[in-house]
């Protein structure tokens, strides 16, 4: 089911805003770099690219590192904490704003980019199936 979702939402988005390199910063004033949300799984920048710094699950800046700063989802920095008090920002290389990255859907400025807050809101799927997940990816 989530993987027929997930197609639907990918031919929505795809042409939709991707054009632009849309890049993560989290922690104090957004300036540590947390990756390209949007480049191929094969970019060292790619929060795809399990291989990559920013994708790895163990490095502890990387979203998807359950016990580091920015994945541990009771993190103050962390956008799977629906409560986190500074989440994540996203822009692209002109500096233009795209919303916070964050669970918590009441936030005044939360990301509307739809492909985006699929990811937020089944991120612990996404996690689990990491590998099946980004092979359908098409960025």
């Amino acid at each position: 089911m989530k993987s027929i979702t997930f197609s639907f939402l990918l031919l929505l988005c795809a042409n939709s805003v991707f054009g632009q390199k849309l890049m993560l910063f989290g922690g104090d004033n957004h300036k540590e770099y947390l990756g390209c949300l949007n480049c191929s799984e094969y970019s060292s920048e790619s929060v795809w690219n399990e291989y990559s710094q920013y994708g790895n699950e163990y490095n502890s800046n990387s979203i998807w590192n359950e016990y580091g700063t920015y994945g541990n989802e009771y993190g103050q920095y962390c956008p799977w904490n629906e409560y986190a008090s500074d989440p994540p920002v996203i822009v692209d290389e002109k500096g233009n704003f795209y919303g916070y990255f964050t669970a918590n859907e009441y936030h005044s400025k939360r990301t509307e980019i739809e492909f985006f807050i699929f990811v937020l809101e089944n991120y612990e799927w996404i996690r689990e199936n990491f590998d099946d997940f980004v092979d359908e990816l098409d960025f």
